[in-house]
């Protein structure tokens, strides 16, 4: 498996070089099948219907019928869209400007300067500009940095942008902000199951937990309706908090049949169930595709951190959530076996916690 992943099967070419010579068609290798094309998929036209908006100050209040409405709001959130929006998260929208901000800087290096960063297939860690490993696979249009925020084992800041200078030490803050509300919204999460408060977090691996940041960067496209900046996919790990561009809109969430463009909301974070949340769970929360639409007239930047199971801890149901009546939806995995399904052939819907599922 290790030599499958170490190189990349085709020579790597940066989006934003293509963007960059104004070219006014699309390469054949980022066109996407007519069924997944935003333009030929029934997708954005449903009105105002959004992913829930969730004030998480109310966890805080003194008053119980407040406390227990906010609860139910994520409880739902979780078990009718998988997705919400949060506000009053506790991260100042100073840090959540500058982090971001700082990235779409170093997205505006020089060329040379962020190919000292390039990734492999091995790790995925760095600059890279594709996901999977399969040879003549349709790409997607966006390049993306990721790193690892923790365990600190495995945290190396070298392997970090040493630019723009503030680079690095914005990352660092963010990083653990977003980590501390990921423990506040997996306690939520527990809570809301029946479980002790902790039970998520410590499945997870407790103070050895991981988390990774991905920042993404998707260029202007000649013919944004014929391909994605990122395909349809559910996220592989636990949670995921997204802090989008505020200026251009892009996530499209799966809802029925049909796609809703999240409109972003200035200072928010929006929070998403990992398939491996899904699977603790046993299908009381979903873990709800996603994918990005891209734009022929703006840049766009979004910064995901990915709050991940250590990755040689087993993930299964809940002892506490299987019963006769709901028996256990999915067999054991751990994550590092998990993760290498959407290393080797890139993001493919559902496919891979669907892979998982019990013979009934």
């Amino acid at each position: 498996m290790s030599e499958l992943l170490e190189y990349w099967p085709e020579p790597i070419i940066r989006v934003q070089s293509l963007a960059d010579r104004g070219l006014t068609v699309v390469p054949d290798r980022y066109i996407k099948p007519p069924s997944q094309r935003p333009s030929t998929t029934s997708d954005t036209h449903q009105g105002d219907e959004q992913i829930p908006l969730i004030d998480l100050s109310g966890l805080e209040s003194d008053d119980n019928n407040i406390r227990s409405s906010t609860l139910k709001q994520i409880y739902e959130a979780c078990t009718e869209w998988g997705f919400f929006q949060v506000t009053n998260h506790g991260v100042s929208p100073e840090l959540l400007h500058r982090t971001r901000e700082v990235w779409r800087g170093f997205f505006h290096l020089p060329a040379e300067l962020k190919q000292e960063y390039a990734n492999t297939p091995k790790t995925y860690e760095g600059y890279g500009s594709r996901l999977g490993v399969q040879k003549g696979a349709i790409l997607d249009w966006s390049d993306y940095y990721y790193l690892h925020l923790l365990p600190n084992s495995v945290k190396d800041h070298k392997k970090w942008p040493a630019q723009p200078n503030s680079c690095r030490e914005e990352t660092e803050e963010y990083g653990k902000q977003l980590v501390n509300l990921s423990r506040k919204i997996m306690k939520v999460l527990s809570k809301n199951l029946g479980l002790k408060e902790e039970y998520i977090w410590e499945s997870f691996g407790g103070e050895d937990i991981g988390a990774t940041l991905r920042a993404n960067y998707y260029p202007k496209c000649p013919q944004p309706d014929l391909t994605l900046g990122l395909s349809s996919h559910s996220d592989p790990g636990g949670m995921t908090l997204l802090l989008p561009d505020e200026h251009v809109a892009g996530l499209q969430v799966r809802r029925g049949d049909n796609w809703i463009t999240i409109k972003p909301v200035p200072g928010t974070i929006i929070i998403n169930i990992g398939d491996q949340i899904e699977v603790l769970s046993n299908a009381i929360y979903k873990s709800v595709e996603h994918r990005v639409i891209v734009n022929s007239a703006k840049e766009r930047v979004s910064l995901a951190v990915f709050c991940n199971p250590k990755g040689n801890l087993l993930i299964e149901p809940a002892k506490e959530l299987v019963t006769p009546d709901r028996p256990a939806g999915y067999e054991p995995m751990t994550f590092d076996e998990y993760k290498l399904y959407m290393r080797r052939r890139g993001p493919l819907g559902k496919s891979q916690v669907e892979s998982l599922k019990s013979p009934r």
